[in-house]
């Protein structure tokens, strides 16, 4: 076992509600809580709480409470946090929906969950409206939150002035969130987290990232993502900090709310890294109040990482998780310099970990590996952040979670002499090439080096002599003439002969989820 450097914290057996609200100070109430980005209408303490009650009073007087579902379909902004604690306090599941989803992947999402009620906003109204018709809601059942004709508001709702409901369950059990996830194979499937699992999570990480209580974050990665619901919303709750809001990306507007609220900490994805090290706008603002940046959800170089920090002057952290974990895992903590950016750190407080050679299934205890390392093994871990399991599958829970209680996660990893872990790629993923194993991720992130690629993407793609090769897909940055011949050279300067990208295409922008991750089974169809 690799187990974490930290002592293990004592995880409270108590509701997410009274974790982060049950014991706030007087002079805490009146501290901004939220700041909606694009109108910078603000949020405190005391009126956040008094929202969540008065909602999850509207909620009991619907009828809804312990053993529903309420689907939450909404960008980032206070509405979101005010509705996503709202059901959480009322003793119901919030399943959260992606904001980008068709009305075709909302029914699915609806249907499989079974939410008997859909929260939603206007811009996203008419897509949400077909699925809950399709999955068997009325009107009646759908929330618009900023308000539409012939439906109830957020508004309406609090305006009830309802008490909220005495609700009584079992923290440790109780479903409090579905996120849904296609874990490390097959179809997207809700994932079961219960009260004390997202607790636990944020008690895990409150050491280890440095929120303090004047800090002023940035919310652009979605809350409706795990990511974002933890880490983000309520992590910075918990620490009374200050969250400002941004419904969608936009680069500028992520500039210039950094310059405007003189903000001092960004969670982010790799490519908005990549846009921070590289983009020429970066220069005509002033970003010297972050004093820190820290990136998950996909793979980050330290080449990238030490480039974003020489540019912002902040200190980058990485870090791991998935939805199965609440979703932190593994975490750089602040004061250790001497471990790489690329790195995604070391194991948090309560977290133990295995690496298990995916050809013989040992387990891999040594580092004979290469560069000090140990060899490259599937990541297991196991604490009380990992999930129930999968809503209505126990099939998949079991050959994702064993008897141990360790989550397999699909990744493949190695651990270096610090006790650090490194991410190779996911097993899934991996390039066979005569035999040999090539990792994406460490092909993606040479080719971010180079100074003419904005970003790239490598996949497999079928060789009738080698079985597949390494298939580069580059964005070249504006006025580059960078040609295929080029980037097979770059790469073939710097790594094995088997490791060599083999064929490139020139795309515009490589495809990417909402947290960041390359959708390379686009890639491949192409």
């Amino acid at each position: 076992m690799f187990p974490s450097p930290f002592a293990d914290e004592r995880i409270p057996a108590v509701s997410v509600f009274d974790y982060l609200f049950a014991d706030v100070a007087d002079d805490d109430l009146d501290r901004v809580a939220l700041i909606d980005g694009p109108s910078g209408a603000e949020t405190t303490y005391r009126q956040l709480i008094g929202q969540v009650l008065a909602l999850a009073g509207a909620l009991a007087q619907d009828g809804i409470g312990v053993g529903d579902v309420v689907a939450l379909h909404c960008p980032n902004s206070p509405a979101f946090a005010t509705a996503f604690h709202g059901i959480l306090r009322s003793g119901a599941t919030a399943t959260t929906v992606n904001a980008l989803f068709t009305a075709e992947e909302i029914v699915k999402q609806l249907r499989g969950s079974g939410a008997r009620l859909l929260l939603t906003v206007s811009p996203l109204l008419e897509a949400a409206r077909a699925a809950a018709h399709e999955a068997g809601l009325e009107d009646a059942a759908i929330v618009v939150l900023d308000g539409a004709e012939g439906f109830r508001s957020l508004r309406d709702l609090l305006a009830l002035g309802a008490p909220a409901p005495e609700v009584s369950f079992d923290p440790a059990t109780h479903v409090a969130v579905m996120p849904y996830s296609s874990g490390t194979t097959g179809n997207p499937k809700g994932v079961m987290l219960s009260h004390t699992n997202l607790v636990a999570n944020v008690q895990q990480c409150a050491p280890v990232l440095d929120i303090r209580r004047d800090d002023r974050l940035l919310a652009v990665l979605p809350f409706f993502h795990i990511y974002g619901m933890t880490v983000l919303l309520d992590l910075a709750l918990s620490r009374r900090a200050a969250l400002v809001t941004m419904p969608r990306f936009d680069f500028v507007q992520f500039l210039e709310l950094i310059q405007s609220q003189r903000l001092t900490f960004l969670f982010i994805a790799p490519p908005i890294g990549v846009a921070l090290a590289k983009h020429p706008l970066v220069d005509q603002y002033v970003l010297s109040s972050v004093r820190g940046l820290m990136s998950g959800a996909a793979p980050f170089d330290t080449a990238l990482g030490e480039a974003v920090q020489a540019r912002t002057g902040a200190r980058v952290q990485q870090g791991y998780g998935m939805s199965e974990s609440s979703p932190v895992s593994h975490v750089i903590p602040p004061d250790r310099h001497d471990i790489p950016i690329g790195s995604i750190g070391v194991p948090i407080a309560n977290v133990q970990c295995k690496l298990i050679d995916v050809e013989t299934g040992d387990e891999i205890t040594e580092l004979d590996g290469d560069d000090g390392r140990s060899r490259s093994g599937e990541l297991w871990m196991r604490g009380p952040n990992i999930m129930l399991g999968y809503l209505g599958d126990p099939e998949a829970t079991a050959a994702t979670v064993d008897a141990e209680g360790y989550l397999h996660t699909g990744d493949i990893a190695q651990v270096g002499p610090l006790g650090e872990f490194y991410i190779v790629d996911r097993l899934k993923e991996l390039i066979k090439y005569k035999g040999y194993q090539v990792p994406p991720a460490e092909l993606e992130a040479l080719l971010l080096t180079h100074p003419e690629i904005s970003d790239a993407a490598v996949v497999g793609a079928a060789d009738e002599e080698a079985g597949e090769v390494p298939k580069a897909f580059v964005v070249r940055i504006e006025g580059s003439t960078l040609d295929e011949q080029a980037v097979m050279d770059f790469t073939a300067e710097h790594v094995a002969p088997y490791k060599r990208v083999r064929q490139v295409a020139f795309i515009d922008a490589v495809p990417k989820s909402t947290a960041g991750k390359i959708l390379r089974k686009e890639l491949r169809g192409r």
